[in-house]
C-alpha cells in the first residue's frame, strides 16, 4: 500500500470517528502536529510528497 493511500485511509477514518464522536479530534491531532512537529509527521510528509 502506498503511502498516499495509507494517508487517505487515515483521514477517512479520522473523518468518521469526528463526525460520530462529539469531540473534535482531528483538530486535537493537528494541534499537536503543529506545535509538538513530531517526527512522524516529518517522515509521513516525505513519503507522501517524495
Amino acid at each position: 500500500m502506498t503511502p498516499k493511500t495509507q494517508l487517505l485511509i487515515y483521514v477517512i477514518l479520522l473523518l468518521l470517528v469526528d463526525t460520530i464522536v462529539p469531540l473534535p479530534i482531528t483538530t486535537v491531532i493537528l494541534l499537536y502536529v503543529v506545535l509538538q512537529r513530531p517526527a512522524w509527521f516529518a517522515k509521513l510528509y516525505h513519503q507522501v510528497y517524495k
